[in-house]
């Protein structure tokens, strides 16, 4: 089933929709028996006849907060050391993608990241931008992964490239994430042969476009979340990105106008524009 966030909660199940109102989103997601709890609901609640959920937003409470993981596709580590050859950079990555220990980072708080049909930002200060497609975990606060979202990164490779330690200039900033468009909430893991698709339009012309399944991810779903989890705790839960295997090459950077559409198997197509 998908769980959106809207100005109430709606639940779509077999091209069924349901409303939750009056509930918080924060604790409504933050429960380790979800996909029980949404069944609940929707055995409760009269069934709606239109699935057009409008005025999606971002499937975040104002109090989580959305982290990343980095280097986990072998595509993503060459993508990595092609830009950051030349700083003398380019051997951390190579290190990271076989070390025991992944890259994991804090990307945004709730007020940097936008939803489904929101505009993302690429920054100033940059010259060389590109959007990540990534499939993001919602995890609860005991570290139990509860769903699935859809999430791109958007990232600054001319600043990360000049020197790694730049990477939080690089990653965070004000509508430096998108997430939606909604929470895929299954009582199964995802499918190893699910992909991602991502497809960069620009004055209505593809310019990029790119597929990957999630069975390249050189680390397990579970794996990223115990790194992140091993810490620090999240008392609202958490959102983690999982990486990218879908990077444009060194010829290609976001312009303002460009159109984003991000698809996962089972879950959908989240679109955003660059501001």
């Amino acid at each position: 089933m998908k769980l959106y966030k809207t100005k109430t909660c709606a639940v779509v199940e077999h091209n069924n929709l349901y409303y939750a109102i009056h509930r918080d989103w924060q604790t409504l997601v933050n429960v380790d028996n979800l996909y029980q709890q949404l069944s609940e609901l929707i055995a409760t609640s009269p069934a709606g006849t239109d699935t057009l959920i409008k005025d999606i937003e971002a499937p975040m409470g104002p109090q989580q907060e959305l982290w990343a993981c980095g280097v986990t596709y072998l595509r993503s580590k060459v993508g990595r050391q092609e830009e950051s050859k030349a700083s003398g950079g380019a051997d951390f990555y190579a290190k990271v993608y076989e070390a025991d220990r992944p890259e994991c980072f804090f990307k945004a708080t709730a007020h940097r990241v936008v939803g489904h049909l929101a505009k993302v930002r690429i920054r100033k200060d940059s010259t060389w931008d590109v959007p990540e497609p990534e499939l993001t975990l919602v995890v609860s606060s005991s570290g139990k992964i509860v769903g699935y979202t859809i999430g791109n990164d958007m990232s600054s490779r001319s600043i990360e490239g000049e020197n790694p330690l730049y990477l939080p200039q690089a990653k965070t900033y004000d509508a430096c994430a998108a997430l939606g468009p909604c929470i895929y909430v299954t009582e199964q893991a995802l499918s190893p042969s699910t992909s991602i698709a991502m497809q960069i339009a620009r004055n209505g012309k593809t310019v990029f476009e790119g597929t990957i399944t999630i069975d390249q991810m050189k680390r397990t779903v579970e794996e990223l979340a115990s790194f992140i989890y091993r810490e620090a705790s999240f008392p609202h839960g958490c959102f983690i990105m999982t990486g990218t295997g879908i990077v444009p090459g060194s010829d290609f950077t976001l312009q303002s106008g460009d159109e984003i559409s991000i698809s996962i198997d089972s879950i959908g197509t989240l679109k955003n524009t660059v501001q």
